[in-house]
């Protein structure tokens, strides 16, 4: 998993997690729950990347990609 797939989904974590607010105010708890959840697997994910980066590139190659990752995801 390279860190544009973490800062991809770390955008649909934030997604789901404003989602299940949302639901939270609505009363619907069931799609409430379940967006949360979704939220939870997508933070996941995107540790699991950066776990897999720290282990694989220089702090230099991080950065560089780290910013690559950034502005492609900006452009979502």
């Amino acid at each position: 998993m390279t860190l544009d797939e973490a800062a991809r989904q770390l955008k649909m974590a934030v997604h789901d997690a404003q989602v299940s607010f949302d639901l939270i105010g609505l009363g619907d708890l069931d799609r409430a729950q379940e967006n949360a959840v979704t939220a939870r697997a997508a933070i996941d994910a995107t540790i699991t990347a950066l776990d897999r980066a720290t282990e694989d590139m220089t702090l230099d190659e991080a950065r560089d990609a780290g910013e690559r990752a950034i502005m492609a995801a900006g452009k979502d």
